[in-house]
């Protein structure tokens, strides 16, 4: 039951990337959570608070299919260590925005648009090179382990942030996210150099085609990206969760509320051992996604703090189960010269349908109530999976001993 840690073990520049990536998000989730807070402060509005997902959603799209072909086509260190540096300045431009006497709102949604963009540009060359760096047989694990990490982070980071934000202000927040990014750049320079291929197109709308392509041909993958996208544009109330700490008179418990998935997520990381023997992803998938909309709903309509955290935790727990399966069947199926391209397409799966999610959270929190928008997501989510695995039985009979695409990949990595 215990992690298997063996990427750890065989694989310095995972290491580094384990450690960097955990800094850096136990920073920017302190700005995660400061954000929709300082919003909602300024406004007093679901409806602008879930207007963060708007603003996010096209840059989210546009630069994450351009960083996907820029994977494919130039140093993926490279790319990690531009966009950590301006996602430091922004953080850097928050701080700056709310140390004035009356801050202003145009910046917030600004500086979360440009988060959004780098964001896209950057997950995709992170993603392809941990693909490329650790052993095919231990992806799973990787998975396992890369996801522990960023649990870890949204423990500690929106834990602190609760109290940090509430002792010290928003200012404090962001400039404890602007140094943890300064870190990260520091590390990131330590990564070994990752080229492209020497044939590697240049990024182009031919090349997004080509992987585009790829992905429809294969019910397996677009079961994934389907199912994820469903869920989380269905179920993902975080931003409207303000509002439910103040309608459960419970307003301390909003960072625990942010944390509370992440205590799920880690705890089938740290007993995710079983998850490198499993060769059917596609059904943790589907079994995950279930978990998460049941316990979303449920979270929906308890009227007391403590058995919401818990529901949130399940969720957590669904989410990361479904997580590991979405990530194997990915690393273990797509050849390498287009995984910057369809890893462009994974953002887009696991990113646009939160920020979808937080739009209609917050539209329908103010036109139902907040409960409600929680609750009826969390029902239709389960509803909608039971129907994609309907529409799409590859992903449900996939099996990573059988499947010729993870097999052929299996030989290429011997080869190399």
């Amino acid at each position: 039951m215990l992690p298997d840690l063996s990427p750890l073990r065989s694989t310095p520049d995972f290491r580094l990337l384990w450690v960097q990536g955990f800094v850096t998000y136990c920073g920017s989730a302190m700005a995660m959570v400061a954000l929709p807070l300082q919003i909602k402060h300024l406004t007093d509005s679901p409806l602008a608070v879930g207007a963060m997902g708007a603003v996010e959603l096209v840059p989210l799209v546009v630069f994450g299919l351009y960083g996907g072909a820029l994977a494919d086509a130039v140093d993926r260190r490279k790319v990690i260590i531009g966009t950590e540096a301006a996602l430091g300045a922004l953080a850097v431009v928050l701080l700056v925005n709310a140390l004035l006497p009356s801050p202003l709102l145009w910046p917030l949604y600004l500086v979360a648009a440009g988060v959004s963009a780098l964001t896209g540009l950057q997950r995709p060359a992170l993603d392809a090179l941990v693909a490329r760096i650790v052993p095919h047989d231990q992806l799973t694990a990787a998975a396992a382990l890369t996801s522990l990490r960023w649990q870890a982070g949204e423990i500690a980071g929106p834990s602190l942030a609760g109290l940090v934000v509430a002792f010290a202000g928003s200012a404090t927040a962001y400039g404890v996210t602007a140094v943890t990014f300064t870190v990260s750049v520091v590390m990131c320079l330590r990564l070994a150099p990752a080229p492209p291929a020497h044939d590697a197109p240049k990024p182009s709308l031919r090349g997004l085609a080509e992987g585009a392509r790829y992905a429809w041909s294969r019910p397996v993958l677009l079961g994934t990206y389907a199912i994820d996208l469903a869920a989380m544009f269905l179920a993902f109330p975080h931003t409207i969760f303000p509002f439910l700490a103040d309608e459960l008179d419970a307003t301390w418990s909003l960072g625990l509320m942010y944390a509370a998935g992440a205590v799920g997520s880690a705890a089938v990381g740290l007993t995710s051992g079983w998850a490198s023997r499993v060769r059917r992803h596609g059904l943790l998938v589907v079994f995950g996604a279930m978990t998460w909309g049941l316990a979303i709903a449920a979270a929906g309509r308890l009227d007391q703090v403590w058995p919401v955290l818990v529901c949130l935790a399940v969720a957590g727990a669904g989410d990361m189960v479904s997580g590991l399966g979405r990530s194997t069947i990915w690393n273990q199926t797509i050849p390498d010269e287009l995984r910057g391209r369809l890893a462009g397409i994974e953002v887009l799966s696991y990113s646009v349908g939160p920020q979808l999610g937080q739009v209609r959270a917050g539209a329908m929190a103010g036109w139902t109530g907040t409960r409600t928008a929680i609750w009826s997501g969390g029902v239709v989510c389960v509803g909608a999976v039971v129907i994609l695995a309907g529409l799409l039985p590859r992903l449900l009979t996939y099996n990573a001993d059988k499947d010729p695409d993870t097999q052929r990949n299996r030989a290429a990595r011997d080869d190399r």
